[in-house]
């Protein structure tokens, strides 16, 4: 259910800003994302894993405060995230 640590260096990589950029909202949802994806895998298989689920709502609020941020800040910035990471909005 959670991302491996080559997965989630890959996604500090990818998102980043600069060199040693760990903490963007970018890297931070971009993150979340990963972790969102893995834990609807895992609920079509456990369907009553309520205690999961209410992790994964948890999380999705998270991330939506955390894009509601960026959408604040630069609403550009805002646009291209959600394009790269295939976020419906």
């Amino acid at each position: 259910m959670s991302i491996t640590a080559e997965r989630k260096t890959a996604l500090i990589k990818e998102y980043a800003k600069t060199a040693n950029d760990s903490g963007s909202p970018e890297v931070q949802v971009a993150i979340l994302s990963e972790r969102i994806a893995n834990l609807t895998e895992h609920f079509k298989l456990h369907g009553k894993d309520h205690h999961s689920r209410r992790g994964l709502l948890k999380m999705v609020q998270t991330r939506r405060s955390l894009l509601d941020y960026v959408k604040r800040i630069d609403e550009p910035r805002y646009k291209t995230l959600i394009e790269r990471l295939g976020i419906r909005r």
